[in-house]
C-alpha cells in the first residue's frame, strides 16, 4: 500500500484518479480548494483524507501525514478568459514549485506534474516528449515553464520527477464548455450542433484511461521524462462528432462548417505514447465509442 497526494482532486481527472487508487487499496490525500462545492463528489473511504488547502497555502503548509507520491493536477485560470492572464499564470508556476517543496515535506520520493498539449503550440507530427515546443498562450507558456522549473526543484530535493502533457480528456465530470459536453447536451435537447468543418486530427482519451496512465507514471515513470498523454491514435474531429451523434441521437443533424476555426487553431494534436508504454506498461483500454456510452450510462 502506498499513499498518494493529489492536488486538483475535485477535477474530472483528479476524481477518477482518486477512485482508481482507492480501488487498488492505496491511501489518498486530496488537497482541495477551501469552500469548493465539488468536494461533495469525492469518494467516501477510510483510506481517503481530504485537506482544504489553497494553492497559495502550499508554500507554508506543514503536513502531519506521510506520503509516497505527489500528483500535482491543480491549476488556476484554465478557461479561455484566463489563459493569457500573465499574473495568474506566473502564480501557477510559483504554486507548482511550492507543490514540489510540499511533496518533500510529505516525504514523497516521486512527483508527477500535469502539463498540457498547449505547451506544443502548432504541431504537424505525433507529439513526443522531445518534440519542439512553441506555446501560443500564456497558459501553455506557464505550463512549459512549470515543468522545466519543477524538475530542477525536484532534482535538488532528490525527488523523481515526471511531467505529463495531457491532450484531450473526456468523461464523467467534463466541463460544460467542452465540445463533448456541448454535443451531448445539444443533441439530447433535440437541437442541431453548429461546428467548424472539424477537419483537424484529434486524439481523445477517456478519463479512466488517463487516470490509469497517471497512476502508472506515478509508480514507474522515469526521472526527468516528459510524457505526452492521449489515446495514441488520431482521427478527424468530424469522426468523433459523428460517433457521438450516433450514440446520442442516431440520424441527428450536425452542421459542420457553420462556424469558422479559431485564430491559430491547431489542426493536428496526436500523442505518441510509445515511450509511455515502454516505461510504464500503460496501454489505453477504452475506445471513444465505449467511453461515450459510459458517459451516457452515468448520466
Amino acid at each position: 500500500m502506498k499513499t498518494y497526494v493529489i492536488s486538483g482532486a475535485t477535477g474530472m481527472i483528479g476524481r477518477a484518479l482518486c477512485e482508481l487508487l482507492l480501488s487498488r487499496g492505496d491511501r489518498v490525500i486530496a488537497l482541495v480548494n477551501p469552500g469548493s462545492r465539488r468536494t461533495a463528489g469525492l469518494p467516501q473511504s477510510p483510506l481517503f483524507t481530504c485537506i482544504p488547502l489553497a494553492l497559495a497555502e502550499f508554500a507554508d503548509y506543514v503536513p502531519a501525514l506521510h506520503a509516497d507520491v505527489f500528483l500535482h493536477l491543480a491549476w488556476a485560470k484554465t478557461a479561455v478568459g484566463g489563459r493569457d492572464d500573465a499574473a495568474a499564470q506566473e502564480a501557477n508556476i510559483r504554486h507548482t514549485l511550492s507543490a514540489v517543496g510540499l511533496a518533500a515535506r510529505f516525504g514523497c520520493t516521486a512527483f508527477v506534474g500535469a502539463g498540457s498539449q498547449a505547451e506544443y503550440g502548432i504541431a504537424t507530427a505525433p507529439l513526443r516528449g522531445d518534440s519542439p515546443v512553441d506555446p501560443q498562450s500564456g497558459y501553455g507558456i506557464a505550463k512549459y515553464a512549470a515543468g522545466k522549473l519543477s524538475y530542477l526543484a525536484a532534482k535538488a530535493l532528490g525527488i523523481r520527477h515526471s511531467w505529463v502533457r495531457i491532450l484531450s480528456v473526456y468523461g464523467k465530470g467534463d466541463g460544460e464548455g467542452t465540445l463533448i459536453s456541448y454535443l451531448i447536451r445539444t443533441l439530447r435537447e433535440g437541437g442541431v450542433p453548429e461546428l467548424t468543418p472539424c477537419e483537424q486530427i484529434w486524439d481523445y482519451i477517456y478519463v479512466g484511461d488517463a487516470a490509469r496512465a497517471l497512476a502508472a507514471i506515478a509508480d514507474r515513470g522515469k526521472d526527468g521524462k516528459v510524457y505526452p498523454l492521449g489515446g495514441g491514435c488520431g482521427r478527424p474531429l468530424r469522426e468523433y462528432a459523428e460517433i457521438l451523434r450516433d450514440a446520442v441521437a442516431p440520424g441527428g443533424e450536425i452542421r459542420f462548417g457553420a462556424k469558422p476555426y479559431y485564430p491559430h487553431q491547431p489542426m493536428y494534436l496526436v500523442a505518441d505514447i510509445g515511450e509511455l508504454t515502454a516505461d510504464t506498461g500503460f496501454v489505453p483500454e477504452i475506445p471513444f465509442a465505449d467511453g461515450i456510452r459510459k458517459i451516457l450510462e452515468i448520466e
